[in-house]
């Protein structure tokens, strides 16, 4: 059973819920709440580009992860390199495979947008300073477009686009406060590292300000109704809040894994958020 959930635990079980919450909401707010032939492969194709990422990424980072997270299953020795590697590549084919039965946006977007992001990312671009934590963030993000091309309106998955953005680019650099330690010991040059804590933690207060006030302009611009803004303030701007001032406190490494945590929360809230605001008046 340990073996098992390894296996399973390498591929971020709730980063997959999250990727396929995503596609579901957005059929919701564009389509239908119905599952449809084309709803089932956009979700089965975001599954298996996450998972095939989130393997691809334990399978490269090993190395750092026996310093920052030695639970994880290949640190662990719980699940070996060569599945990691394999699995990913398996992945990728099968997400490539069943974008194919979708629309031809949906395809340029996954196969010549996605895949790539993932693949060099995770080879060369995530060990530049911000342009690996924008890179991993606008996956996130495009996953919304990928959505809105598949059921036919992308204008619409623009403002979803662009929060989940936003809290994944501090999540990210939050992440790398919290892995420094571990990064320095392996020559990493993340911005954290490059640019000093302090100035890591003002970049870190400064975007949730900025993603704070950004995220109310679609309820004052009269695109979302009420409820927008209810899930919103429970769910990402208390959040936010709660970041900024851990952050001046000069928080701990559990901390910034909590703060890592609850933002994860945060976009799943901020999905809720432009569901019910489209949906109810």
């Amino acid at each position: 059973m340990k073996i098992l959930t390894a296996h399973v635990k390498l591929f971020r079980p709730l980063n997959l819920f999250i990727g396929a919450f995503s596609v579901f909401i957005s059929s919701a707010i564009l389509k239908s709440l119905y599952f449809t032939q084309e709803l089932s492969l956009a979700i089965l194709t975001v599954i298996f580009y996450n998972a095939g990422a989130n393997s691809l990424n334990d399978f490269i980072d090993q190395k750092i992860d026996q310093l920052n997270r030695p639970n994880r299953p290949l640190p662990s020795k719980a699940v070996s390199q060569k599945f990691a590697l394999i699995s990913s590549i398996i992945l990728f084919i099968s997400g490539s495979i069943s974008v194919l039965f979708l629309s031809v946006d949906a395809k340029i977007i996954a196969l010549f947008v996605v895949l790539p992001l993932i693949i060099f990312y995770n080879i060369k671009l995530k060990k530049l300073p911000l342009i690996g934590n924008a890179i991993i963030s606008a996956i996130l993000g495009l996953t919304f477009l990928f959505s809105g091309a598949v059921f036919g309106n992308m204008n619409k998955m623009l403002i979803p686009c662009f929060l989940a953005f936003g809290l994944t680019f501090v999540r990210e650099i939050i992440k790398d406060i919290e892995d420094i330690a571990g990064d320095q010991l392996e020559g990493a040059s993340t911005f954290p590292i490059i640019a000093g804590l302090n100035k890591a933690k003002n970049l870190t207060i400064f975007l949730a300000i900025l993603i704070g006030f950004g995220s109310l302009l679609p309820y004052f611009s009269g695109i979302y109704s009420l409820w927008y803004l209810i899930f919103l303030i429970l769910g990402v701007e208390i959040p936010l809040v709660m970041l900024v001032v851990l952050i001046m406190k000069s928080p701990s490494k559990k901390t910034y894994s909590f703060l890592s945590k609850l933002l994860k929360v945060s976009i799943v809230f901020g999905i809720f958020a432009i569901y019910f605001g489209s949906i109810y008046e």
